[in-house]
């Protein structure tokens, strides 16, 4: 359960929030445990096991470096990304790792790191087990952790008491959209300053728009890296092997080059926003600093239309900078947190329907919000944002989060905006709810086959291949 903004935006590495971020911080949290329980110098080795779809696509999803990184005591957060690859290729040479960075263990990269291709754990499909053995190689302890989307991990057996707690703490809790709108009718408060209301529980105000702020400026890096600014390795392929050629920095040149074109086009508009969201996905699939927003999958889609908001509404608005991004973020914060409570943003879950269908919604529903929409327009912003993305399927090709991912956050973004604009059109009425939309993403990804879900068994996945 998600309860805070910054359980849904946070700073990772790519390329999947799930299989990259979730196992790094499962490993993590693993070697954590072995440390705060004095059993670091007892172990002589550990064993990570991956399970369902983390074992179909974790090779191309980057699955055995976020457990290694994890292990290694890095947080995805402060990882430092220029020196991730020699760090691998030392447990590579030495057959070793450095649990929390002080206890030197055996790790052999063939028998220790273990994707089952045609087993899976009963909680989820995202499942991982974590085994520390003795010098007699006897097993000192065994834990299994659940990677759920969105770079949550849930261990397995612990009580939810905490989390429920939390839950509970906020001044205002909600649990569906209709109680959000009906909290903020009552108070006369519009759902941004619910959300700032509920964060206080955790946060001073300064920490919360000093956060809030810390994330929009990560997501305005990522997309000037992926755009080549003060960044060479904006060009070339990316890694993987299915050669796929990086295209944001050759289109920021076209589009910075040749302005004077916009002045003959009135849709140029959703070039820029194109290239926000493709520089990002870019910048995430070669394993750079993304933002969760909610996953790594679907990191592009708000950075992109928040530049849009930035870059091309706000010029002409007397809101002040920052204020509109507070109220961006926490707006598409309200949205996400009612699919994580009540649906799900794992792509292994119910599809990408989950994740980028998920950005979609979110950031709909925040530029409905920074344009002066009332509380009912924001609401059918995001069910907008989310109608048309029923069904959407993960099938990345080859296991990586290229083909169709990359173009796939830029049609979630200019999907975004046009709910938005369509919303903003309306007087806020509507025949399906947002609270429908997100039972109904459920109840498909239920009822979706799991090949269509992260697995690379199906769709582009197969097709591409076999054609």
């Amino acid at each position: 359960m998600a309860v805070s903004v910054f359980d849904l935006f946070k700073i990772g590495i790519g390329p999947s929030s799930s299989h990259t971020v979730g196992p790094m911080r499962a490993a993590k949290m693993f070697a954590e445990h072995l440390q705060k329980h004095d059993l670091l110098s007892e172990t002589s080795r550990v064993r990570a096991q991956m399970y369902g779809s983390l074992g179909l696509t974790g090779i191309g999803h980057g699955t055995d470096k976020g457990v290694l990184l994890g292990l290694l005591g890095y947080a995805p957060d402060t990882v430092p990304i220029e020196t991730v690859q020699d760090d691998l290729d030392k447990i590579s040479l030495d057959q070793r790792l450095m649990l929390m960075g002080t206890h030197d263990v055996a790790f052999s990269l063939k028998h220790d790191l273990i994707l089952h291709r045609r087993q899976a754990l009963a909680e989820h499909p995202n499942g991982m087990k974590f085994t520390a053995y003795d010098h007699a190689d006897h097993v000192i302890i065994e834990r299994k952790y659940l990677s759920v989307g969105g770079g949550f991990v849930v261990t397995v057996g612990m009580d939810p008491a905490p989390v429920l707690d939390a839950f509970n703490e906020v001044k205002y809790p909600f649990s569906s959209a209709k109680e959000l709108l009906d909290i903020c009718q009552r108070e006369q408060i519009s759902i941004a300053e619910l959300m700032f209301a509920n964060e206080l529980t955790w946060r001073s105000a300064e920490d919360v728009r000093a956060e809030l702020m810390n994330i929009w400026s990560v997501m305005q890096t990522c997309v000037s890296r992926g755009c080549g600014i003060n960044n060479p390795d904006a060009t070339g392929y990316l890694p993987g092997g299915l050669n796929v050629k990086r295209r944001a920095a050759e289109l920021y040149t076209q589009l910075t080059q040749h302005a004077e074109r916009a002045l003959s086009d009135p849709l140029s508009v959703m070039d820029w926003v194109n290239l926000y969201a493709i520089a990002v996905n870019e910048e995430n699939a070669s394993g750079g600093r993304v933002v969760t927003a909610p996953t790594n999958g679907a990191a592009g889609v708000i950075p992109a239309v928040m530049h849009y908001y930035e870059r091309f509404i706000l010029r002409s608005t007397p809101s002040a900078p920052d204020e509109g991004i507070i109220t961006f973020l926490l707006t598409a914060g309200a949205v996400g947190l009612l699919y994580k409570l009540n649906a799900s943003i794992s792509g292994a879950e119910v599809g990408c329907q989950g994740e980028v269908g998920v950005a979609c919604s979110m950031a709909a529903a925040g530029l409905a919000a920074v344009m002066g929409g009332t509380r009912e327009q924001i609401e059918n912003a995001a069910e907008i944002g989310m109608e048309h993305n029923l069904g959407l399927t993960c099938d990345p090709v080859g296991g990586l989060v290229q083909i169709p991912c990359i173009e796939r956050n830029a049609m979630g973004a200019i999907k975004a905006v046009n709910a938005a604009r369509m919303a903003l059109r309306g007087d806020g009425v509507h025949h399906v709810s947002l609270d429908m939309v997100i039972k109904t993403m459920r109840d498909t990804g239920a009822d979706m086959k799991s090949k269509y879900k992260e697995t690379a068994k199906g769709g582009l996945a197969v097709n591409m291949v076999e054609c």
